[in-house]
């Protein structure tokens, strides 16, 4: 297939590139600077310019058969939902425009698992369940679940295409150009003590997501959901910062903090983002923290078909990579 790749030049971008190539297809990408993605050698058409631009999206969409949404602002700093409507949003909006204009009839669209309702480790949540608090008030949820409402949409209008979300869990690995996700690894890294709040993910490695993305080309129902994660990976965040330990091969201690330590930070973030102050501490971005946001992946695996990388090896990716490209 000749595949259109949107937001490229992230961490989960670089992986479906390599998958994207690896796999065959003919791959074009847009995105705002030319030196944007770090992968070496090439085999990739490359526009350069806002994929929020019409003009620009139209014509680097031209003669494809399938678009891939990886785009995403995922900073948790900003102060206002409409600070990430234009990608999480109105991307959306555009990118099924230049669908319809082109006669394309398939998209993967990445969102995140944040816009499900969260389980427990014994009760796992399924794609059904509605999102909860404190993700209903986040703004960066908001606006993904906004961006999924438009493909959902989409995908009634156009019966016959083939429109997928892909709901993925935290995740870990190599070439996490920013950084984003491996910030949480890095802050507890080969550190004597380490502190971590009460609160649980579903880690998945970054291979997974990629391989998910690319299997849903073809695969996958029209205006479905799926959760990708892995099924040992609803880890509480303590328990991910004892693994690096063991994986990286260092002695720590990991101590738990207590949820009113969290809201107290949250509560004087809140102060200094009402002041204008942009910062990722709010009620909101803690109280994230201290709940276990665990997922059943099910209907991703049957469907999907992708393969279980063990978090163990995400973790030692993340950091062969790190190591190997400090210039980036």
């Amino acid at each position: 297939m000749k595949v259109l790749l949107l937001g490229a030049t992230g961490l989960l971008g670089h992986n479906v590139l390599q998958k994207l190539l690896a796999a065959g297809h003919d791959v074009s990408v847009l995105v705002r600077r030319a030196d944007g993605i770090k992968l070496p050698g090439g085999g990739w058409q490359t526009f350069v310019g806002s994929p929020l631009d019409y003009a620009t999206l139209l014509n680097a969409a031209k003669g494809c058969d399938a678009v891939m949404n990886c785009a995403g602002v995922t900073d948790m700093s900003l102060l206002r939902l409409e600070d990430y409507l234009p990608v999480n949003c109105e991307l959306p909006k555009l990118i099924v425009r230049v669908m319809e204009e082109h006669e394309i009839s398939t998209l993967v669209h990445t969102s995140t698992v944040n816009t499900i309702g969260y389980g427990s480790v014994e009760c796992p949540a399924a794609e059904s369940e509605p999102m909860r608090e404190p993700f209903k008030s986040s703004y960066y949820a908001q606006s993904k679940r906004m961006g999924e409402e438009i493909v959902r949409s989409a995908s009634l209008k156009h019966p016959n295409g083939h429109y997928v979300i892909i709901n993925p869990g935290y995740i870990l690995g190599a070439w996490d150009v920013k950084p984003s996700s491996g910030r949480m690894l890095q802050i507890a890294y080969n550190k004597r003590v380490a502190f971590a709040p009460r609160g649980g993910k579903a880690f998945v490695a970054v291979r997974d997501v990629a391989e998910a993305e690319v299997n849903a080309l073809t695969k996958g129902v029209n205006g479905e959901r799926y959760i990708v994660t892995n099924r040992c990976g609803n880890l509480a965040i303590r328990e991910l910062y004892e693994m690096q330990a063991r994986v990286m091969g260092y002695r720590q201690r990991v101590v738990e903090l207590p949820d009113f330590v969290l809201s107290c930070a949250g509560y004087a973030g809140g102060v200094l983002r009402k002041c204008g102050a942009c910062t990722e501490l709010s009620y909101t971005n803690v109280s994230q923290l201290m709940v276990r946001e665990f997922y059943d992946n099910t209907h991703g695996i049957k469907d999907l078909g992708y393969k279980e990388t063990p978090i163990e090896q995400a973790i030692a990716e993340y950091h062969e990579w790190k190591n190997n490209n400090k210039c980036i």
